[in-house]
């Protein structure tokens, strides 16, 4: 989600300067609002391309640093099966990383320029962006977890107190052996 915000909010930023400037725009700020206005081709475009450049970014600089998780597998004694401990591990992390953000960054792109298109094309009066919908859904999902844990909890909980249940009745009916 973070990689969209920021390149949501980066091509905003032009509209969001002109409207603090007043009532009138110049020329050249006009030919920029026109050409970059939410559902045009170029604002599509620079949009899906910010997208993916932020993927990256974000995630090679941010959240994942193959270096540090090549370090951990080897200090706890971990190995990707076939791959050497070490620079190995790390190129190897890369490569996979690389591979991911494609599919990662193409569905991001995808899921952030639906909205988008269908809005300008529809001419539908209300915004509901592609960050608003991973937002929705992954607060769901999140929530859909949290229930399902605590059920499992709580049917826990009643096989514990059933098992003792029982053991507490085995204890009673049954005599303890004698001791000489």
């Amino acid at each position: 989600v973070i990689p969209a915000i920021f390149a949501s909010s980066l091509l905003l930023l032009p509209t969001t300067i002109s409207t603090f400037s007043g009532a009138q725009t110049g020329p050249v700020m006009s030919t920029i609002l026109a050409y970059f206005g939410p559902g045009q081709p170029l604002y599509l475009l620079f949009f899906t391309a910010m997208i993916v450049f932020f993927t990256y970014f974000y995630t090679a600089n941010v959240t994942f640093k193959s270096d540090d998780v090549a370090e951990n597998l080897k200090n706890q004694g971990g190995f990707i099966p076939g791959i050497r401990p070490g620079a190995k591990t790390v190129d190897y992390l890369d490569y996979v990383v690389a591979r991911v953000l494609v599919v990662g960054s193409a569905y991001l792109a995808a899921v952030c320029l639906l909205p988008e298109i269908l809005r300008s094309q529809l001419a539908i009066p209300f915004y509901f962006g592609g960050t608003s919908v991973l937002i929705v859904v992954s607060v769901t999902m999140d929530t859909i977890n949290q229930i399902q844990s605590h059920l499992l909890a709580h049917q826990y909980e009643g096989l514990i107190e059933k098992s003792q249940l029982r053991g507490k009745k085995r204890g009673a009916t049954r005599k303890a052996p004698a001791r000489r």
